[in-house]
């Protein structure tokens, strides 16, 4: 028979397992690995699903192409208005208003 493993226990390994497959996938990213880079980010989502964690939080990937958004590398950030602008390869675009700092 199969051991039993406690909520916590998987949610602790699950985790680490996401810390390190994003790690992996950044890793990957910056190399040009763009089919390693999308698998790791794919079996971290999965994990995630799985193990009922969260992605980290500095973390940001595409969830068009799945691959990590890096500034510079693979998508580009402008700053237009009183919006940050992201773009991906792929053509995804997002759009975060950023009014808070302004007044600041």
């Amino acid at each position: 028979m199969a051991k039993h493993i406690s909520k916590t226990a998987l949610r602790s390994l699950g985790e680490q397992r996401v810390l390190t497959l994003t790690a992996l996938a950044e890793e990957a990213a910056r190399s040009c690995r763009d089919d390693r880079a999308r698998r790791y980010v794919d079996l971290s989502l999965r994990i995630c699903g799985k193990a009922r964690v969260r992605m980290p939080d500095g973390f940001r990937y595409c969830k068009e192409c799945l691959l990590p958004l890096i500034p510079g590398v693979n998508c580009t950030v402008r700053l237009t208005g009183h919006k940050v602008v992201s773009a991906c390869r792929c053509g995804e675009v997002w759009r975060r208003p950023y009014l808070k700092e302004q007044r600041k």
